[in-house]
């Protein structure tokens, strides 16, 4: 039967986070992730120590407020891109006031 194949339980928080003390969870508002599969109110796993690398999806704090986007290697320059043709690239250089908050590392995304 079924039954059989049941586990006992599943402890989402060792399945999910590597490092607790690093790592927060945020809900997503807005819709520049969709084609990366994040949706308006999906929850996200952020992990603030990880190193991030260009094909990530990143936090950033851009004045004063958090934005989610992929970061990329563009032309030897980092940008932060939307999955969305709608947003523009953001090009990060030496002034731009963008502070990289933390990884994502998972999203849950309610069926």
């Amino acid at each position: 039967p079924a039954d059989d194949y049941l586990e006992a339980g599943v402890d989402l928080n060792r399945q999910l986070i590597a490092r607790p003390l690093s790592t927060f969870l945020l809900q997503v508002s807005g819709d520049s992730m969709l084609a990366d599969g994040i949706h308006h109110g999906d929850l996200l796993l952020v992990d603030r120590s990880l190193q991030p690398q260009p094909g990530r999806v990143v936090v950033a704090v851009l004045d004063g407020a958090f934005t989610l986007k992929r970061l990329e290697c563009h032309g030897g320059r980092l940008r932060l891109q939307a999955a969305h043709p709608g947003y523009p690239p953001l090009e990060l250089d030496a002034c731009s006031a963008v502070q990289i908050w933390g990884v994502a590392t998972h999203v849950i995304h309610p069926l």
